[in-house]
């Protein structure tokens, strides 16, 4: 019997970002779970805090479970209060800065603080690489390809705009996206924007019932979505990968930060930091 579905709340008196995304890498270790999440960010006075330790105890169920709190909160008077509800209440900051602090004899800033410290430098570069990505989605403006640090190929709807856009987002790689169509499909040769780079190319591919699914919701019952041409251009693709040497991942099974972690990882690419 699958379990009920459990209440998880990611707070902070910042912007909850770091609350968020530590939360929800913790809950994907346990897929056969399903989870309810909500973020509340800015609890910055005792009025908010109440409201919100009231909304935790009222979101206990009938099963009995206790609602989950993955909470980054820069003040000791409202982390009191949010300690006092009826639920597992998760404090990474709490339980690992002042190991930190001892080992580094350095006292830490305070959670919500570090997001005002970005390196302006950096972070136009991180925009930079947001706007090439959008420019340079679904094979546009080939002729900018020498600036790319990244150039993902595949066929329609095999992850490839996600990639390039969370590159961008999150570590200022210039990601270039180029589709393999039928008639690529066809030459010995790679498509003529694609050849003076080949190394910086990187291949897509994905499951014939994935790349179906995903085809049927953007045009149901047609050929582009049906399995016989799904098939055709998956082995087509895979087939080029091998041909010209270009190495490859499949990314049916993965989420968008492991095939980036993949990219970068495999082509030993740059990532920028913001402070």
């Amino acid at each position: 019997m699958p379990s009920p579905t459990r209440q998880v709340f990611f707070l902070s008196n910042g912007t909850a970002i770091t609350a968020e995304t530590l939360g929800l890498s913790l809950l994907a270790q346990f897929p056969d779970h399903k989870f309810q999440t909500r973020t509340i960010p800015f609890i910055d006075t005792l009025e908010k805090v109440h409201a919100v330790a009231e909304e935790i105890n009222l979101s206990i169920n009938g099963a009995n479970q206790l609602p989950i709190v993955i909470c980054t909160m820069g003040d000791d008077d409202l982390m009191k209060i949010i300690n006092q509800t009826k639920a597992l209440v998760i404090d990474p900051f709490g339980d690992i800065l002042p190991r930190l602090e001892k080992v580094l004899a350095a006292q830490h800033l305070q959670p919500g603080q570090s997001h005002r410290t970005v390196n302006p430098t950096l972070y136009e570069s991180r925009i930079d690489a947001i706007d090439y990505a959008m420019q340079h989605d679904d094979g546009g403006k080939t002729q900018n390809y020498d600036e790319a640090d990244i150039i993902l190929i595949g066929v329609s709807r095999s992850g490839k705009t996600p990639s390039c856009l969370y590159l961008a987002l999150q570590f200022g790689i210039k990601a270039a996206n180029y589709p393999i169509t039928e008639e690529d499909m066809d030459l010995e040769q790679l498509p003529k924007p694609l050849r003076p780079f080949k190394e910086r190319l990187y291949g897509l591919t994905t499951n014939l019932n994935r790349l179906v699914n995903i085809r049927q919701e953007r045009r149901p019952d047609s050929r582009y979505s049906s399995s016989e041409q799904c098939r055709y251009e998956l082995r087509a693709v895979e087939d080029m990968y091998l041909r010209h040497n270009i190495p490859y991942i499949n990314t049916s099974e993965m989420s968008v930060e492991e095939i980036s972690a993949r990219i970068i990882r495999d082509n030993d690419l740059h990532r920028t930091e913001l402070t």
